[in-house]
């Protein structure tokens, strides 16, 4: 069966965004982009190697990406279909 839309590229985001932290760094990205590491590891209250885990399935999946901002990276959803994924989270 043939589709319009890339099946596999959903399916990565899907799974990626299956996760209840990695679906809350997402949504909160597309809210606040630009966060780091530390920052995302202080709001969320959980180490940072764990969230280094979650980021690094996150960017496999590309649902975000890291830019280099002096020392450190910081990260922002850059992808229309997660965007349009995550904003529906936002409809009642």
């Amino acid at each position: 069966m043939k589709t319009d839309i890339d099946i596999d590229e959903y399916t990565a985001i899907f799974k990626a965004l299956a996760h209840p932290t990695r679906l809350t760094i997402a949504y909160n990205l597309m809210k606040k982009p630009e966060c780091n590491v530390n920052r995302m590891s202080e709001c969320l209250n959980i180490p940072q190697p764990t969230v280094s885990q979650h980021l690094s399935i996150l960017k496999n999946a590309k649902v975000i990406q890291g830019v280099r901002n002096g020392n450190q990276i910081c990260y922002k959803v850059d992808n229309k279909k997660v965007i349009d994924i995550l904003s529906q989270l936002e409809k009642k």
